[in-house]
Formats: structure tokens, sequence, C-alpha cells
């Protein structure tokens, strides 16, 4: 007898939840997926002890036909595709057909559904056996509840995590569905308290206000741009805002939440030298493509994709997240005086009609004016009639995502103005980015303070002569000079056996950035020289992270090459801390740093200047009540 037998049904479901179902988060993922698939504008979810005990999936979308009912939960058993070609042109969720039995033969579960035109129909399982089916109340839509999870598979459920990570899951998963359909409105709880509401009015921001805070959604900006292949849509934070995991750059294809390596590079790069090391930003992008260009069929838990041209869109998602941070002025305020009427963090913003927010703005207005002088005063001096100046016209006036919830409800147009006018608050033209500043002092011989009609400002003299530097080294270090420095004792470098042929074929590119290799024994090359505008003191190490580089990409990045060795020289030639500065160079240097690109962090993504407005200072000493 043969020892090659076919898997039964039962069994082969088992397995194949082992790939699906991997913990209560995969369950709530595939169910509400499958609701958004069969258009609900409005989905409940609710979990008892993070899932493990109960999970309830309540929508109001198109329901199931009485005669598929059973059929649903065979294996492979899809409405969504049923040619070649329909695999290549994937737009929905889901499309395997494997979520439903899988989640049946790991637990006990009970489906009720209606298309809304006849009598419902409920069916139970037990470990994917149906037990019963009958006719039920005709509410459109599908309810779905999955109780005695990984009951019939202990091995699974001895390995779960603890509630409060298994319910941080759950979250994650419900907060990323949220970001990628604002259309829908979505609910979840947890034993009864509730998570997470969104409206399901289509707007990104206020789902980001409902599950990052109303701080952080004012702090984004948005971001829209198009090639011929691709269209990106979304919000990108603040370099301000950072984070300390890549969890928070959440990026989506087509509506599908994804992992891919070369987008979130790309991402990373747009905020290049703008974000401290080990931070990461806040985004939410998604890209709209032609399905064609997108394989989703390629991981279980159709998270990693397979992409066509991703060297157009890497290029697309960097340029245009840079493009973004060119218009707007990112320096931070400190912040020290808290707003009026703080709003809670979890609850979803409202706008005010267009007459209550002129007669909130009126009253803001009425309560912050000043007296202004026609007066000129010494730039480096004091002078009580420059304090308070001209600060309404720029940065005072209350954002309406500040002004606080007066109706419960609002047209459409009305809040497409009002999200308008909070996008527009963040551009400057590219010559008031940094504006003039006046120094008036110097800190502890490290920071300089500097005024103007908007307030205080303080600025790290080291980071920002290391901007002013990096971007000059950036233009003119790499272009390889004929000029040599010879060694008087030459680098030795040893490689391995595979790497030789490797270094071998591409001597002549490394030569183009200056470095010449010469062969010394069997599986060495040596060094007798390198280009004179190698930084000091780093010359081998430069040479190595060059070899290094054909080594890992099989080419030279020559601009990755010159933004490192930038860097590098920006740093060691820059003002240290603990140097007094004349006035005269503290305003040289001041004014140096507003003809810079990216004038507002150090190459290493630290920020160089804050902001203490005059609000802020008359507030904390009382002069406005």
């Amino acid at each position: 007898m043969g020892k090659i037998v076919k898997l039964d049904e039962q069994l082969s479901n088992k397995i194949a939840a082992g790939e699906v179902v991997e913990r209560p988060a995969s369950i709530v993922k595939e169910l509400v997926e499958n609701s958004i698939d069969a258009n609900s504008t409005h989905i409940i979810v609710e979990v008892d002890e993070a899932g493990l005990e109960r999970i309830r999936i309540l929508d109001n979308g198109d329901g199931i036909e009485a005669d598929d009912v059973e059929t649903a939960f065979f294996r492979h058993a899809t409405s969504k595709i049923k040619t070649d070609q329909d695999l290549f042109s994937i737009l929905t969720l889901g499309f395997r057909g494997e979520a439903l039995p899988s989640i049946a033969s790991v637990s006990h579960l009970e489906l009720s559904t209606c298309t809304g035109n006849d009598a419902g129909t409920q069916i139970k399982l037990e470990g994917g056996l149906i037990k019963e089916t009958k006719r039920t109340k005709s509410r459109k839509g599908t309810e779905i509840i999955v109780t005695q999870l990984f009951y019939n598979t202990p091995a699974r459920l001895k390995y779960m995590k603890t509630i409060h990570t298994e319910l941080g899951n759950v979250s994650d998963v419900m907060n990323r569905l949220a970001l990628a359909h604002p259309e829908v409105s979505f609910e979840l709880y947890h034993n009864e308290k509730e998570l997470l509401r969104t409206s399901g009015n289509g707007d990104v921001l206020q789902v980001i206000a409902s599950i990052y805070g109303i701080s952080a959604a004012k702090q984004m900006v948005k971001l829209e741009s198009e090639s011929l292949d691709f269209k990106l849509r979304g919000y990108v934070a603040k370099p301000e805002v950072t984070r300390a995991s890549r969890q928070y750059m959440s990026t989506f294809i087509n509506g599908r939440y994804i992992k891919n390596f070369t987008v979130a590079k790309a991402i990373q790069e747009g905020y290049h030298t703008l974000l401290p090391i080990g931070r990461y930003p806040l985004v939410v992008l998604n890209i709209e493509m032609d399905p064609k260009l997108v394989d989703v069929n390629v991981h279980p838990a159709k998270l990693e994709v397979r992409l066509s041209k991703e060297e157009e869109l890497f290029t697309l998602v960097k340029e245009s997240i840079q493009k973004v941070f060119k218009k707007i002025q990112l320096i931070p305020e400190l912040g020290i005086v808290k707003r009026e009427k703080q709003q809670s963090e979890q609850m979803s913003f409202q706008f005010p009609s267009q007459a209550k927010a002129r007669e909130t703005a009126k009253h803001y207005d009425s309560s912050y004016q000043k007296s202004s002088s026609t007066n000129t005063a010494s730039p480096y001096q004091v002078d009580e009639r420059n304090v308070g100046t001209g600060f309404l016209e720029k940065k005072e006036q209350p954002s309406t995502i500040e002004v606080v919830q007066a109706v419960e409800e609002t047209n459409t147009e009305e809040f497409a103005d009002t999200k308008e006018s909070v996008q527009n608050a963040h551009e400057y033209n590219q010559n008031d980015r940094v504006p003039t500043l006046y120094p008036i002092g110097q800190m502890h011989g490290t920071y300089i303070l500097a005024q103007n009609d908007n307030g205080l400002y303080i600025i790290d003299q080291h980071a920002a002569q290391e901007r002013i530097k990096y971007e000059y080294y950036r233009e003119n270090v790499g272009k390889v000079s004929p000029e040599l420095q010879e060694l008087l004792v030459p680098y030795t470098l040893e490689f391995t056996n595979s790497e030789i042929p490797i270094l071998a074929d591409h001597q002549d590119e490394l030569q183009k950035v200056g470095v010449f290799l010469e062969p010394f024994g069997r599986t060495s090359f040596i060094v007798r020289s390198h280009p004179t505008w190698f930084p000091k003191g780093e010359e081998q190490e430069t040479i190595e992270e060059i070899i290094n580089q054909v080594l890992t990409t099989k080419k030279v990045d020559i601009k990755k090459l010159r933004e490192d060795a930038a860097i590098i020289m920006s740093c060691k030639g820059s003002i240290k801390a603990n140097r007094h500065l004349r006035q005269d160079e503290m305003f040289a240097l001041l004014e140096s740093l507003r003809t810079c690109e990216d004038p507002f962090t150090c190459p290493h993504g630290r920020p160089i200047l804050i902001h203490i407005t005059t609000y802020e200072m008359e507030k904390m000493f009382k002069r406005i009540m």
C-alpha cells in the first residue's frame, strides 16, 4: 500500500487555520475584511478577553443568500474570483475562500445573515462541522459570533500571549482597517468598553484623530501626488512627531494594509535628516494603482505583496514627502501654555458652522489684540514695543481643530472648507520658512537666544552650523578630485572567495569614486592612495563602506556616499558647545541658516531651533488671563 494519502477535509482546514488564524486578531481581520467586501457602511466588533472568549462581528452589508450559507464554509469557496484573469485584477480584500472554513475548524461559530429580500439564515458549526441550519429574523447584513477559540488545538491556545498583548493586536488591526476605509463607520468594544469609534464620513484626518488623538492630527500634513502608474493620498506628520517603531507607518495599496520594504524605505528617505536616529514618523499613505501591477497572493495573511515598477514607486513616495516639507515651516513650538478647552485625545472632532466659527474666532481676536507701534528699535536690544506686534498675522489665530465643538451636525461643504483652512495654515513661502531673527544673547555658550515679532527663538548653534556645512558638503563632496593622498602604509583588505569576483567585476566603478584596489594575494587587495576630499581620519572606514555598497547592492551609490561623507565632515567641523560668539557672528549664523534648503534639523535629525510664542510668554507672566 502506498504511503501518500489525501488528507480529510477537517485536517486540511486545521492546517489552513494554522496559516490564516494565528490569533484572535487574525479572525477579526478576516471577518471585518469580508464585511467591507460586502459593502458594509457600519461594522461593530465586540471582543471578550481579547477575543479568546468571544468575538462578535456585526455589519449592515449585503448578506449571504440562503442557498450559499453552507457553501460558504467549504474550503476555497468564494464569490470574488472565478477565472484566472480575476486573480490578476483583485480589488477585494478577501478572495481565497479560506477564512470562514479555517475559523470554523478551530472554534464554535454561529453565523446569522440576510440579504434583506427574505427571511434570514442562521448556521452553527463546531470544529468545522455543521450542527444546525435554520431560518431567522430578516435584518440586512451579517452577524458572526466566534467562541471557544482553539478548543480543539490546545497547542495553539497554549502559545497565546497575555490579554493585553492580544488586545493590542486586535486594536492594531481595527486601526489599520479604519485608516484604510474612512468611508466605513467602525466600532470596537472590549468587555463592553468602547475602544474605537469612527464616523464613516470618509475623512482620514478624523480617523487619525480618533486613533492617535487630536494633538497628533493637528501635526499632520496632507500629501497628494501622482504619476502615470500611481496615485498617492494621505497624511504625513511633521518631523517633531516621532515614534519608537515603524508600526506607525501605515501604508495601503488599493485599500489593503500592506508591509513592503521598498515603500517603508521610501518614506524614511522622504524624511531624510529630519528625524533623529532610531525614531520613525507617523504616516498614513494610500497608494492607488492598477491591480495588475501588484500581486497580493504571496502571503497567507495577504500582508506582503509583490509590486511591479517598485523603483518608480520608491522615487514617487520619497520625492512627494520631500516636496511637502519644502512648503511648510517646521519650527516646533515649545507649547508651555496649555490651550484653552483641551479636548479628549480619543474623541473624534466635529466642526461648528461657519457663523459659529467666525463668532468664536472673533472672541479669540478680541482677547489677543495688542496695540502696535510704528517705532523701530535696535535688533539687538529687548524693546517692549517689539513684543507682541504682528504675531496675530501668522501663528496665534486659533486653528479650527482647536475650536470647541458647538453643534452636533455640519454639512459636508462647510467641513471641507474648514479642513482646507487648517491645511493652508501650515504653508509658508520658501523665504519665510525661517523668519528673520535678531540675536539678543547666548546661553551657556551653546544656545543662541533670538527674537522677532512672533516671540522668542532658541537655537542650538552646533546643530545650526552642522546643517549649513552639511548642505555645502553634500553639493561639493563626492565630485572625485584628481588630487590623491598617497599612503605611507597601504591599507590591506581581506575578502572571501565569493566576494573577490564581485569586486573584480566592479573595479571600474570603484575607481570612479576614488577607490583603487590592487590584487594582493588570492583573497586580498591593497589600497595605496585615496582622494584628498575623503573625511580626514575616516579614510579607511569610507573605503570599506564604498566596498560594502558594491558587495551588497552590486553597484556604487555615489549619492549615498556623498550624503554619508557630508554628515561626517559637517559634524567634525562645526561650532562646539561652550563657544561664545559675538553678536555679529550669531546674526551671520542665523542668516546663513535661513538660506538652507532644510533649516529645521541637523543632519542627524535633531531640532535646530524652537519657538516660544509671544502669547505664551504673556500668558506665563499673567499679562493675558
